[in-house]
C-alpha cells in the first residue's frame, strides 16, 4: 500500500509517494538524496538517524514516513541559513566535538531538540529541582544526550560544545 504526501524538510516542500511501511530515514536518504541523515543501527539504538519533526527529535529509523506528512522535518542539511552554519555546528568544530563525523549529524539534531526541551521546561533523570527550567549543567546535558552514541569517544568536546550554546 502506498501514500501521496507532501513532506516539508528543510523549508521545502517534497511531493513524494512511499510504502506505507517505509521509514523516515529511508525516505530521506533513497527517495529525496538528504544523505547527511545516517542509518547506524537501524534500531533507534545509537541516535545517528536524529532528525527534528515539529521541533522535536524523532528517531528517523523507527518513524513511519506517513506519520511526519503534517510535520515541518529538519535535517542536518536544514540547520545552516544562508550559508552560515547554526551556531552548534560552530561550537562543535571549536570544540573538536567530532571525530569520524558519521555521528555528528544526530548528535546535532539531537542536541538541538534538547535545547528545546529543556527551554520548555521538560526535566529529565537528572532534573533536581521539578518546578524549575533545568538547569544545563554537564550532567544534565550527558543524561539529555545519552541516546545518541559516538564510537569515537567525542563526548567531552559534544558537551563542552552544547553547554556553550545553551541559555
Amino acid at each position: 500500500m502506498t501514500a501521496e504526501l507532501r513532506l516539508s524538510i528543510n523549508d521545502a516542500t517534497y511531493p513524494v509517494t512511499v510504502d506505507t511501511r517505509e521509514t523516515l530515514l529511508d525516505t530521506l536518504r533513497e527517495r529525496l538524496g538528504l544523505t547527511g541523515t545516517k542509518k547506524g543501527c537501524d534500531h533507534g539504538q545509537c541516535g545517528a538517524c536524529t532528525v527534528l519533526a515539529g521541533g522535536r527529535r524523532v528517531k528517523s529509523c523507527l518513524t513511519l514516513t506517513v506519520t511526519v506528512d503534517d510535520r515541518a522535518i529538519t535535517t542536518v542539511e536544514g540547520l545552516a541559513r544562508d550559508g552560515v552554519p547554526h551556531p552548534l555546528q560552530r561550537a562543535f568544530i571549536e570544540h573538536d566535538a567530532l571525530q569520524c563525523g558519521y555521528c555528528t549529524p544526530g548528535q546535532l539534531c539531537s542536541a538541538i531538540g534538547m535545547l528545546a526541551e529543556a527551554a520548555d521546561g521538560w526535566p529529565s533523570a537528572v532534573t533536581e529541582d521539578l518546578t524549575a527550567t533545568p538547569a544545563l549543567d554537564d550532567a544534565e546535558i550527558r543524561e539529555r544526550m545519552s541516546g545518541n552514541l559516538c564510537r569515537c569517544g567525542a563526548y567531552p568536546g559534544i558537551v563542552a560544545a552544547i553547554r556553550q550554546v545553551a541559555p
